[in-house]
């Protein structure tokens, strides 16, 4: 028979289990972008020959079928015409990202951000296993709520509550 001590405590043992495996998503998926950042700039293809690789990639992405029209004007009209300033900037943002992910620093619009770049991304025609993995993997961070911040930067400065979201309280509980 279990005596309510050591339920309590089997509790507290599968809470501490659920945030450590949070944790270890969160910095995982920070390393992963991290690294996704870091190999472009060791890589010879990324800053080789700045914008080429960038520019091939954009004029690709224009020719495929999966691609929406809005996208490809997008690319056409705004990208190819910025292509060596995103050349620089993207794998900056993607270490600086990574950063915040793995410390737990402005935790929520990191992963926001990283949304919106992931969006981009399969928007260019790239819908592959690691993209869905780490597309998913923002959206489990977010739907963990204030889990997320376990062992974070965040919490540490109090940040958390900066990103909450509040429910309002009734003027008539207010009596």
């Amino acid at each position: 028979m279990i005596g309510p001590l050591q339920k309590l405590q089997r509790q507290n043992l599968e809470r501490r289990g659920f945030e450590s495996l949070i944790l270890l998503l969160r910095v995982l998926f920070g390393l992963g972008w991290l690294l996704a950042g870091v190999t472009k700039i060791i890589g010879k293809s990324w800053f080789g020959e700045p914008g080429v690789f960038l520019r091939d990639y954009l004029i690709d992405a224009m020719g495929k079928s999966n691609v929406p029209g809005f996208y490809k004007y997008l690319i056409e009209h705004v990208a190819l015409d910025h292509v060596l300033f995103l050349n620089y900037s993207i794998p900056l943002v993607q270490i600086v990202l990574g950063c915040l992910l793995v410390t737990g620093l402005l935790t929520f619009p990191s992963i926001l951000i990283c949304i919106f770049i992931h969006i981009n991304f399969i928007l260019s025609g790239n819908m592959n296993l690691i993209s869905l993995t780490l597309y998913t993997s923002a959206f489990s961070l977010i739907l963990c709520g204030r889990r997320v911040y376990m062992l974070s930067l965040d919490r540490y400065f109090k940040l958390e509550n900066l990103f909450a979201f509040h429910k309002e309280e009734s003027p008539l509980k207010r009596n």
